[in-house]
């Protein structure tokens, strides 16, 4: 009874997915981001006609592969203009003009919702309700495909750029075209100081050392004569967070073989 009353001592160290949450090690590095990139907040102007913007510049936002566009719109309010950072699209150029709106033409780079946008038209920047200001499809050379629409529910079909399908409403609003930027990771970075650079602008997340590779005391995979994991890789989504490690509620392993059925379904 005496020494269950006694704090107990913990064995090992903590695991570092466990060290990556409140901590000034692992926040992201922020103080050269250009700002958040969404699309203008939603108002009459876009619900019942359009309004037109100019790109004015486009810029590299720090540790974000695609580029962004700055845009500036006329307030329909006050008298001034309002600077809003869009992601760019593949064939944006400085001096263009962008529509957003239900009334806005399909072409690259304008903001329409998707009830107004045909099946089979790629778009990205899509909101998941309506207002959000978008979250799909917004990396480099992403982009989704608007697969169908359901009139009656109101919904649209679309496909992701990991090939999952997603049921959004039919008004939310989307850019037309596929983020530029593409293609980024066909070049191999090659060198360690290639990669260094890429990660510190990110965030404190490289170099990355397998668990297998450490000692018992810092991973439950550590240790060991010869580098092996010594239990099974996959583990319950339910784990205490100090043995929560490798493959986390995994469906299945291994590699994936064969064709992606995703491409091919009608859906």
């Amino acid at each position: 009874f005496f020494f269950s009353s006694l704090p107990q001592e913990t064995m090992g160290k903590y695991v570092q997915t466990q060290r990556k949450g409140k901590s000034p090690v692992f926040k992201a590095h922020t103080r050269t981001r250009k700002g958040a990139v969404k699309l203008r907040p939603i108002d009459y102007a876009e619900k019942q006609g359009y309004i037109r913007g100019v790109i004015k510049d486009i810029i590299h936002d720090p540790g974000r592969g695609a580029p962004v566009a700055k845009v500036q719109f006329l307030n329909a309010y006050r008298f001034k203009r309002d600077t809003e950072l869009l992601v760019a699209t593949e064939g944006m150029y400085t001096g263009q003009f962008i529509y957003c709106g239900k009334k806005a033409s399909l072409e690259c780079g304008n903001v329409l919702p998707l009830s107004a946008v045909p099946e089979g038209t790629i778009v990205c920047n899509v909101e998941a309700y309506v207002g959000d200001r978008g979250a799909f499809a917004r990396g480099s050379g992403c982009f989704a495909v608007v697969v169908s629409h359901d009139d009656d529910k109101g919904t649209t079909r679309l496909r992701l750029p990991s090939g999952g399908k997603k049921t959004v409403k039919s008004n939310v609003r989307a850019q037309i075209g596929v983020v530029a930027g593409g293609g980024r990771t066909d070049k191999p970075l090659l060198k360690a100081g290639r990669a260094y650079h890429k990660y510190a602008v990110k965030r404190n997340c490289w170099p990355k050392i397998r668990g297998v590779a450490k000692n018992p005391v810092e991973h439950p995979h550590g240790g060991g004569n010869h580098q092996h994991i010594g239990m099974p890789s996959t583990c319950a989504k339910d784990r205490p967070s100090g043995r929560k490690v490798g493959l986390i509620g995994a469906r299945r392993t291994g590699r994936l073989r064969g064709v992606k059925k995703t491409a091919q379904d009608k859906d």
